[in-house]
């Protein structure tokens, strides 16, 4: 029922304006459980976040409504904070649009805010910093109602030494090995981390890692070789001969997705 008021009342809405109609952008913050889905971007014949987004929109305004988001994250990845923008010609309130959009999406997608901003606001060329967070279980046994939001990694990790790595790779550097052989990037892969902190208890280690901007896979790279080093396969000077050869295969393997969460994107 709910579902058909929203729609009511946008339809109601977009007649009343008819005729003196003004784009307005909007700015939605939103939640995604990634388990379901291949990824953000839409792509052929695979359910995305974006596909959902797009469809949920195009119901609403009864033709197709393009979204911009301030990042893709892969297949399996969630996010706690993503924002998005669209553009509008219907006029509702943006506690409306809340409603109606939490009433359209999917189960494993939610609206956390909807704010109307100027025309040039942009979701991802806006953002500033993004902040990302994974979880690990590092205990014998699997936690089996978090193993689609965590990486379990049974054998004991020396949290120290992956703590020493991590400062090796905060800062200011071409990234260009810990990034995936697919990425669409092809100029400047420079970025900066500003900080990869390391939290742990009861068996659960948390990773976050906040920099400018990253590149395909950079977070579950970083988090994978931080977890090899904390193993023993890898030694700690493998980052710093990685960044001086750029040679992706010097570092550690690259982390599910599922115990990635995009936790936070400043503006």
């Amino acid at each position: 029922m709910e579902y058909f008021y929203y729609q009511n009342l946008l339809t109601q809405d977009a007649q009343l304006n008819k005729g003196e109609c003004s784009v307005q952008r909007l700015k939605v913050n939103i939640a995604y459980d990634g388990t379901g889905f291949a990824g953000f971007q839409v792509q052929v014949k695979k359910r995305t976040i974006q596909l959902e987004i797009e469809k949920a929109l195009e119901k609403i305004h009864r033709q197709p409504v393009r979204i911009f988001a301030s990042g893709r994250t892969d297949s399996g990845v969630h996010a706690r904070s993503q924002f998005i923008h669209f553009d509008t010609e219907l006029e509702l309130s943006e506690q409306n649009w809340e409603n109606a959009l939490r009433t359209t999406f999917p189960d494993d997608i939610t609206v956390k805010n909807v704010e109307k901003v100027s025309s040039d606001f942009h979701a991802r060329k806006n953002a500033r910093d993004k902040t990302y967070r994974y979880f690990i279980r590092n205990t014998s046994a699997i936690d089996i109602f978090m193993r689609n939001f965590e990486w379990h990694v049974p054998q004991k990790l020396d949290i120290q030494k992956m703590k020493e790595a991590a400062l090796q790779i905060e800062g200011t550097h071409d990234f260009t090995p810990f990034s995936a052989s697919k990425s669409n990037v092809k100029g400047d892969k420079t970025r900066t981390v500003h900080h990869i902190q390391l939290f742990e208890e009861d068996g659960r280690l948390m990773v976050e890692v906040k920099g400018n901007g990253f590149l395909t896979h950079m977070v579950r790279i970083i988090v994978g070789t931080l977890v090899d080093i904390g193993l023993g396969k890898k030694d700690l000077d493998c980052i710093e001969k990685a960044f001086q050869s750029k040679d992706r295969r010097l570092l550690g393997r690259t982390s599910p997705g599922k115990g990635l969460f995009l936790w936070e994107v400043t503006y």
